[in-house]
This record gives C-alpha cells, sequence and structure tokens, in this order.
C-alpha cells in the first residue's frame, strides 16, 4: 500500500512536548448529496402606498406581507398571492421596480343601461376577481352603477380602481404599461331585468418598466427561479443576459427564467424564439382570466416545488389560476405546434384546473440556426446546474486546503465518480460506469496550482412519450 502522508490543521510537526494529541477533522463527514431547494424571485411594479422602496430585495411569507411592501393591489403584491396560492411552501423573495414615468395605464369602462324591473345581483368579473353588487327593483341605472363603484373600492386588493360618472363605471389600471391591457373584464346579472352592462375592454397601457436595475440588485443574490412581470422582447432579452451572467462558468450560480402570455399561440412563438435560451420557460393560457404576471408567478412557484432536477413537470397543477375559455384551449395540435416552438402549453385537467402539458425552455434553435434539442426540456439545464453545485460542493469539502502533486488528481477523480454515482442512485444521471473512464482529472500544462477535469454527465430524461402497437388477432 503506497504510504500517505497525513496532514494536521491544528498540530504542527514541530511539538517536542510529550503528549497524545488529537484533532477533529470534518472534510469527510458529509458524504451525501447537497440539497437541491429551488428559491424564487418575483420582479414586479410596486405602488407608492408600498413601504418598501424600489430595488430592495425582501423575503415574503404572506400575501399580507406583500401587500404591505408593494401596495394593496399591485401587480407584485398580486404576483406573491398567486405563487403562495399555487405552491404554499414556496421559498419566495421580491423586488420592485417602480412605473414608467412616460407611460400611460390601461382603462375600460362598465355602462350600466335600463331601470331594474326585478331585484337580483349584478356580478363584475375583474380578471379572476369578482364584485356582486345587489340591484333594488327600480333601480336606475346610475344608482346601480354608484353602487358597483363603491364595491370596486371596496375591495383594495384588485389590480383596477374606480370612478363613476353617471351610469359609466371607468376602471383604471393601478399601473402604467401594457400589463394593464390584459386585465379582462366580464358581467353577468342574475335575476335582475331590465337592466344591462355593456364593457369596453381594457386598453391604452404603454411603456412597461425595465427591468435591469433590479436583475444588477440581485445579480449576487443566488435565486433559482426568476419570475418577471413583464414579457417584453426587450426585458425577456435581458433577463436572460442575467441568466447567462449567473450561470456562467466563473459564477456558477444556476439560474432559470419564468414568464407567461395570456394572449394567442401565434404571439407566443413569435416572442419566444425571438429569446431562445435554454435557461427560459414560456408558459402560455390564451383567453384564461387570471392576468400573464399571476399565470408567470404561479408556473414559477410550482416549478421551485419539484426539488429533483431531473423530474418532469407534466400534469402539476396551477391551483388559483382561472382556466382557459373552452373556446381558446389549445387543441392537441396546437399544443404539438407550441412544444416544436419553445413554448410551454397549459391545458385544463378535470376539475376546470389549469395544469402543465410538459415544461420545455424557448430554446430551438444553436447558434447556426440548426435545429437543436440539447436544451429542449426545462429539467435538462437544471439537472446539469445540480450536477455542478454537487460536484462543486465535494471537492470544496474535501479539499479546501489542498496541496497539489502527482497524487492529486486521482484523489479528485475518486470524489467525482463517487459524486456521479450517488447522482445514479437518484435516477439525476445515468451509465455512470460506462462513461467512467472518460472522467479525466489532469494537472494543467500552463498553470502549475491548476487541476482540469473533464466529466461526461448523461442526464436522466422525462418519460414524456410511451408508442404501442396493439395487434389485432381473430
Amino acid at each position: 500500500m503506497a504510504s500517505t502522508n497525513i496532514s494536521f490543521e491544528t498540530l504542527p510537526s514541530s511539538i517536542r512536548k510529550s503528549g497524545k494529541y488529537f484533532e477533529y477533522n470534518f472534510k469527510l463527514a458529509v458524504r451525501t448529496l447537497p440539497s437541491n431547494a429551488q428559491t424564487v424571485c418575483l420582479i414586479g411594479q410596486r405602488l407608492a402606498a408600498g413601504t418598501l422602496a424600489a430595488g430592495v430585495l425582501t423575503s415574503l411569507f404572506s400575501d399580507a406581507e406583500a401587500a404591505t411592501y408593494f401596495g394593496n393591489g399591485s401587480y407584485l403584491h398580486r404576483m406573491a398571492r398567486a405563487a403562495i396560492q399555487a405552491n404554499p411552501y414556496v421559498r419566495l423573495s421580491a423586488i420592485a421596480v417602480d412605473d414608467n414615468a412616460a407611460g400611460a395605464q390601461a382603462s375600460g369602462t362598465v355602462t350600466i343601461t335600463g331601470a331594474a324591473a326585478s331585484a337580483g345581483t349584478l356580478t363584475l368579473w375583474i380578471g379572476y376577481d369578482s364584485v356582486d353588487v345587489g340591484v333594488a327593483s327600480g333601480d336606475a341605472a346610475a344608482t346601480v352603477a354608484t353602487a358597483l363603484q363603491a364595491a370596486i373600492a371596496a375591495k383594495a386588493d384588485l389590480p383596477v380602481t374606480a370612478t363613476v360618472d353617471g351610469a359609466v363605471v371607468t376602471l383604471t389600471a393601478r399601473h402604467k404599461g401594457t400589463l394593464g391591457n390584459g386585465i379582462k373584464l366580464q358581467t353577468s346579472l342574475a335575476s335582475a331585468s331590465g337592466v344591462s352592462a355593456a364593457i369596453v375592454a381594457m386598453s391604452g397601457g404603454t411603456a412597461d418598466p425595465d427591468i435591469q436595475t433590479a436583475l444588477t440588485n440581485i445579480f449576487v443574490a443566488g435565486h433559482n427561479i426568476l419570475c418577471p412581470s413583464m414579457n417584453d422582447s426587450a426585458n425577456l432579452v435581458k433577463l436572460r443576459t442575467h441568466l447567462d451572467g449567473v450561470s456562467h462558468a466563473l459564477e456558477q450560480r444556476g439560474a432559470r427564467g419564468v414568464y407567461a402570455l395570456t394572449s394567442t399561440l401565434s404571439a407566443a412563438t413569435t416572442l419566444a424564439t425571438g429569446i431562445n435560451s435554454g435557461r427560459i420557460l414560456c408558459g402560455l393560457a390564451p383567453n384564461t382570466a387570471s392576468t400573464s404576471y399571476e399565470v408567470a408567478a404561479a408556473l414559477a412557484a410550482v416549478a421551485a416545488g419539484e426539488e429533483d432536477p431531473a423530474r418532469p413537470l407534466n400534469q402539476l397543477p396551477l391551483t388559483g389560476i382561472a382556466p382557459m375559455p373552452m373556446a381558446n384551449r389549445l387543441s392537441r395540435t396546437e399544443q404539438e405546434n407550441a412544444l416544436h416552438n419553445g413554448v410551454t402549453p397549459l391545458e385544463v385537467g378535470p376539475g376546470d384546473v389549469v395544469q402543465i402539458v410538459r415544461a420545455i425552455t424557448t430554446y430551438t434553435k444553436d447558434p447556426q440556426g440548426i435545429d437543436d434539442i440539447s436544451q429542449l426540456d426545462w429539467t435538462t439545464i437544471g439537472t446539469l446546474d445540480y450536477v455542478r453545485k454537487a460536484i462543486r460542493e465535494r471537492i470544496s469539502l474535501r479539499f479546501p486546503r489542498e496541496k497539489l502533486s502527482s497524487r492529486t488528481p486521482d484523489k479528485v477523480r475518486s470524489e467525482i465518480l463517487d459524486v456521479l454515482y450517488k447522482l445514479e442512485e437518484l435516477e439525476i444521471v445515468e451509465n455512470v460506469k460506462e462513461y467512467a473512464d472518460g472522467v479525466v482529472v489532469e494537472r494543467d500544462s500552463q498553470d502549475p496550482n491548476r487541476l482540469n477535469a473533464k466529466i461526461p454527465v448523461d442526464v436522466v430524461n422525462g418519460l414524456h412519450v410511451f408508442a404501442g402497437r396493439i395487434d389485432l388477432l381473430l
């Protein structure tokens, strides 16, 4: 057996006083893989009523906290609510941005006509929130409109405010920007006859805020999933640059991003192919009453709930998100089209629960423009990030102050293989034995203080498709 030189941290070799001395070595204590808890950071707009300034990162533990920090009914407050409702155990933080001063707020109207011939109830849906107003027999249109405005004002967490002028109730988004255009309005009348309500959809919102300052402020924070409320191309390109930066081999804080659209497959495809990132997921829920930023927050929270990096998110529910109308649900062919164009389709499952079809990234082509499935699934880059983390932490634990001798490469290689075999036991990677000879650790030819390693990793894929042939026998 080859001799080894035992090194000590606290016992110098120059000791001359007789005695039996022992120190404790903790470098070999950890033999397991690291945890893979996922943290989510929301980025969205705040109101002036919020107690926390823009650009300040904070942890969130409740809906009420988010309302206090960012203002009741702010987009960031509502994102936090959606995330917690979808996954009550999500590790959540948030950073706010202020409205773009050059922007405009979206607005819409509800016009009441006629006088009530019988008592009943008028319900206005603002997104997925309902506002109920009692209608008495004989109520004039202006009376109903005034009651509706008061009922809206009583719900401070709505994404809109309301004013009334005669029989017209004007709804105005709490924030400037295009996201207000996506707040859906719908009315229904129960029993009350003689009165009706006409809606003009929300529109006119312009100029979303820039998320760059928020991204800069959280560069070293180490979140696993970033979820901006903004889903415009300019901001998503900045998100892509940020994710590539923090996930770089020199930074090693692997992170991914989530955004969502509630418009059309065509719009989602155009946007996703322009982003083309293996670290960004685009969720699509056409014409859901929930806002796009609420869908994104729920999707990010649910994705964070899966700590196994290789396990698919298929059919996981987005609790609290409004089901898409039947006419707008993606067909089988449309879902397939989405999955070939970097879009993660959402569908409505049993019980009218919105759920993930298959979580894929927006990456579809390599730098040459050639179709490339290497980063198709959300799990692929997540698995690689975790493998990197597991190996890096093992090397850091075992060799914090190691000398570099001819023995060192073999010791390091042994630890790398041990990590890979443990990852294989958890079905995160596979075929470790087959590729073991490919694990190479060698001294650098230019830097005498550096070791280089080549580590082949066969990630475990998700079971997404099963195909069978049934043969008829007569």
